[in-house]
C-alpha cells in the first residue's frame, strides 16, 4: 500500500515539476520609464505594477528597438531590428506588414504545442492577412491595423472629439459593447475570459493595451481623483523646456494619470485571475512598454503632451534615453533566480528569452538580433553586446526628433545625426541623462563606435531617406 501511495505521489510531483510554463506578456502603449511609482513618480499611482516589480525582476537597462509604435512592435514580434525590414522608411512609409515567412514569437510558441492568444493593439499590417490570427495566434481580439482608438469609451470607433481622433483606423472585433464601457477594461475582460477557460495545453498570451496612447480619455472618477491630487502639488518654472523641440517638464495631467491607473488595475485583475485559476505559480509574466512616454513636441507646436520623462532626456520619437528606455519587469516562474538586473537588453530579446526560460528550442535564424538573457536572470552573468537604433523618418514638427543612427556598447552611446553629419557621444554611467557630449573623432571609443554604425548600416541595408 505504501509503495502504491509513493508511486502516486511521485507521478503527481513529476507532473507538477515538469508542467510546461504558461506565458503572459503585458504591453502598455507610450508608457515612459518614470511613469510608474516604483521608478519614482510622485503623481501616478501604480500599486499593482509596483508589486510585480518588487516580487519579480525590475531591469534597469531595458530598451525597445525603436522609439515609435510600429517598428518597436515589429522588433518584439520578430526578434529583429526593424531596420532589417526597412521599418520605418521603406518606400517612404511608416507602416509594416510582418511577412508570412516570418516566425513571430506567437508562432514559435504555437509550434511547440501552445495555445496562443493576442488581445489589443497589433498595428502591424493594413489587411487581415497580416493580423495576429494569420501570424501565429489562435485567438485574436482587437488586433488589427489600428494604432489608437477613436474613442476609449464605447462605441470605440466613434470619436468623442472628431478633430482629435477622427483619423484613426477602426478597431476590428469590438463592435458589440455597452455604452460608456472603457476600452482598457474591455480588453481586460476579454483577457480574463481567456484565462478562465479550462486550458488543456500551455498558453502564450499577449495583452497589448491601446492605453496610454492618445487620445487622452479616462474614467471620470479617476480623473477627479487626480485633479484633487494636483491641488496639493506645486510646480516651479515653465511648463516646457526649449530642448529637443519642446520638452514637458512635469507629470501633471490628471487624465493621463487616470489612464495609467486603469492600466495598473488591468494588471492587477490579470494577476488575480492567474491566481484564482491556479495558474500563477506556473506562469511567466512580462510587463513592459513599446517606447518612452509622449513628452516632446516640435517648437511652436501646441499639441497636448501627456507626460514628462525627466530626468531622462526627451521621449517618444527620440533615441535619447527618454524615448527608448522602458519599464521591463519579469515575474512568476523564472526558475532559480540569481539576477544581474543591470543587463543591457532590448525588446528583441523577449522572444528568445521566453523560449529559453520555457526550455523550448530557440529559433536563431528568426530572432537574429535578440539574445536570450536567461544567464543574466539565473546566473547573474553579464552578456556584453552592441545595441543599435535607426530612425530615418523623424518628425521634427510633431515630436521634435531628428534622423539618426545610434549604437550603445557598455556605457558608451554614440549618435550619428547623418543628415547634419554630426555626432554626439555620452557615457551613461557618468551621464545617464545625456547632458555632456564627449564625442571626439580622435578618441578610441569614438572611432570604434563610428565604424560599428557604418558596418551595421550596411549589414541591415538601413534605409537612408
Amino acid at each position: 500500500m505504501k509503495s502504491v501511495l509513493y508511486i502516486s505521489f511521485l507521478l503527481m510531483f513529476t507532473q507538477i515539476t515538469f508542467a510546461q510554463k504558461n506565458v503572459v506578456v503585458f504591453v502598455v502603449d507610450d508608457l515612459g520609464y518614470f511613469d510608474i511609482a516604483a521608478h519614482g513618480s510622485a503623481f501616478y499611482e501604480t500599486p499593482n505594477i509596483d508589486a510585480l516589480a518588487k516580487e519579480g525582476i525590475d531591469f534597469t537597462n531595458a530598451y525597445v528597438s525603436h522609439p515609435r509604435c510600429v517598428p518597436s512592435r515589429y522588433g518584439l514580434q520578430t526578434g529583429k531590428y526593424p531596420a532589417r525590414a526597412g521599418v520605418p522608411g521603406a518606400h517612404g512609409k511608416d507602416e509594416c506588414n510582418i511577412e508570412a515567412s516570418e516566425i513571430t514569437i506567437g508562432q514559435a510558441f504555437k509550434n511547440n504545442g501552445y495555445t496562443t492568444a493576442f488581445v489589443g493593439k497589433w498595428h502591424l499590417g493594413n489587411t487581415e492577412e497580416a493580423w495576429p490570427q494569420n501570424r501565429g495566434y489562435d485567438v485574436n481580439i482587437a488586433g488589427c491595423s489600428a494604432g489608437a482608438p477613436k474613442s476609449y469609451f464605447y462605441p470605440f470607433n466613434v470619436p468623442q472629439n472628431p478633430k482629435r481622433s477622427g483619423n484613426h483606423r477602426k478597431i476590428e472585433g469590438l463592435d458589440e459593447g455597452v455604452k460608456g464601457e472603457y476600452l482598457t477594461d474591455r480588453l481586460t475582460d476579454e483577457t480574463v475570459k481567456f484565462l478562465d477557460q479550462d486550458h488543456k495545453s500551455p498558453f502564450f498570451l499577449m495583452l497589448n493595451h491601446y492605453g496610454v496612447h492618445t487620445p487622452l480619455e479616462a474614467k471620470a472618477d479617476l480623473v477627479k481623483k487626480y485633479q484633487k491630487k494636483l491641488e496639493g502639488m506645486s510646480f516651479e518654472g515653465p511648463a516646457f523646456l526649449m530642448k529637443d523641440g519642446e520638452t514637458k517638464q512635469y507629470q501633471n495631467d490628471a487624465v493621463y494619470a487616470a489612464m495609467i491607473e486603469s492600466v495598473d488595475q488591468s494588471l492587477g485583475r490579470v494577476v488575480q485571475s492567474l491566481k484564482s485559476n491556479g495558474l500563477y505559480e506556473n506562469t511567466i509574466i512580462v510587463f513592459t512598454s513599446d517606447h518612452g512616454g509622449l513628452s516632446n513636441r516640435g517648437v511652436g507646436n501646441k499639441r497636448k503632451i501627456a507626460t514628462s520623462n525627466l530626468p531622462l532626456r526627451a521621449g517618444k520619437g527620440h533615441n535619447y534615453e527618454g524615448g527608448t528606455k522602458v519599464p521591463f519587469i519579469l515575474a512568476g516562474n523564472l526558475g532559480e533566480v540569481n539576477v544581474n538586473k543591470d543587463q543591457l537588453t532590448t525588446n528583441t530579446d523577449i522572444y528568445p528569452t521566453l523560449l529559453d526560460l520555457c526550455e523550448l528550442p530557440l529559433v536563431p535564424h528568426q530572432h537574429v538580433d535578440g539574445i536570450s538573457i536567461k544567464l543574466a536572470i539565473q546566473k547573474s552573468k553579464t552578456i556584453n553586446r552592441q545595441v543599435f537604433w535607426h530612425s530615418p523618418m523623424a518628425r521634427p514638427k510633431s515630436t521634435g526628433d531628428t534622423n539618426c543612427t545610434v549604437v550603445r556598447e557598455g556605457n558608451m552611446k554614440l549618435f550619428h545625426f547623418y543628415d547634419e553629419q554630426r555626432y554626439e557621444m555620452y557615457n551613461l554611467k557618468n551621464d545617464p541623462y545625456e547632458t555632456n557630449n564627449i564625442f571626439d573623432p580622435k578618441n578610441k571609443n569614438s572611432k570604434k563606435l563610428m565604424k560599428a554604425i557604418q558596418s551595421w548600416q550596411k549589414e541591415v541595408n538601413a534605409v537612408i531617406l
